[in-house]
């Protein structure tokens, strides 16, 4: 099969070995060839990701998405919720405006999670550097995972009853609608703002890429081959829930945190451990946690934590017996 990324570890390889003169079969070597070819891949990637999935999005407004889920229910929608989470711009910042949006238009409680559980687990950056640094196989299972822990953690939430535990200011709102004129824009339009996200969103992630694939690389060149296997092994029952709780305070971007994750596999961390705590700094974040409690009442947010909890530790149980 060939390597389509042959080019840049032999960009790697020369300036490693022969512009900076690092002897090869070193710890040096092996972490600045680390670092090097990981950021060739991983800029290479987000770029063009971004790129394709911005365009495709210009298609999928926040508003035409509250109308195609509204006041619908059903696993299935539960599904589209989750893969329209997939193409839609969310993060922690967004998430009020966003879930006001989605209860003022009549989509259900749990409908409504399903989206806002998947959007920002899998989202073009993350699926680029994932690729980059973990391969294709590892980044197909994280989409999947996603996508079906979305619509599972949804789907319960629906299945409780809690829209009473919603602040009730949130349904006196009325957004009203908006991005209507993305509608009739054309295709250099469209090219456009994409390239203008690809301009916004690698500007403010490039520096955690570069901070974590420099410590990957530190990690990578020098930690002793094996020693996570040692102690955080598959043999280790409590190495993934522990995995969980490490993640959750962290406020970190997880364009930083996917370099180091990819080392920590290279030193023997079994794969379902470390896509659950990618998960869990991802979507169980503190921060988030702390802007949502302004539209949700502490009972939905309990539900919500602690579904997603199980359902991400589950995850990495499945993996490690799969993988």
């Amino acid at each position: 099969m060939v390597d389509i990324f042959y080019p840049l570890q032999w960009i790697a390889d020369k300036l490693t070995y022969e512009v900076f003169k690092i002897a090869p079969d070193t710890h040096l070597a092996s972490s600045v060839n680390f670092i090097i070819y990981d950021v060739l891949k991983i800029f290479i990637l987000l770029d063009v990701m971004i790129f394709v999935v911005s365009y495709i999005r210009t298609y999928v407004t926040p508003e035409k998405t509250r109308k195609i889920l509204g006041g619908r229910t059903g696993l299935q929608y539960h599904l589209l919720a989750s893969m329209l989470g997939v193409v839609t711009p969310f993060c922690s910042c967004s998430s009020v405006p966003l879930f006001i949006g989605f209860v003022e238009s009549g989509i259900p409680l749990g409908v409504t999670f399903s989206f806002l559980i998947t959007s920002p687990l899998v989202n073009e950056a993350a699926v680029a550097a994932l690729w980059a640094t973990i391969g294709l196989k590892v980044t197909l299972i994280y989409i999947v995972s996603g996508v079906v822990l979305g619509v599972f953690g949804g789907y319960i939430i629906g299945l409780l009853k809690m829209e009473k535990y919603v602040a009730d200011f949130v349904y006196k709102i009325k957004v009203g609608d908006q991005n209507i004129e993305q509608e009739s824009l054309k295709i250099k339009e469209r090219a456009a703002i994409a390239f203008d996200n690809v301009k916004e969103i690698v500007g403010k992630v490039w520096i955690y890429v570069i901070i974590g694939v420099t410590l990957g690389g530190i990690f990578h060149g020098y930690a002793p081959e094996g020693i996570l296997a040692q102690y955080a092994g598959k043999d280790n029952l409590l190495a993934v829930p522990i995995a969980v709780v490490m993640g959750v305070p962290l406020y970190s971007n997880v364009m930083g945190m996917i370099p180091i994750v990819e080392s920590l596999i290279g030193k023997g961390l079994p794969v379902g451990t470390a896509l659950a705590f990618l998960m869990a700094v991802t979507a169980l974040s503190l921060p988030e946690m702390i802007i949502l409690k302004k539209v949700l009442k502490k009972e939905l947010i309990g539900a919500f934590v602690l579904i997603v909890t199980i359902s991400i530790i589950f995850t990495g149980y499945l993996f490690n017996i799969l993988l």
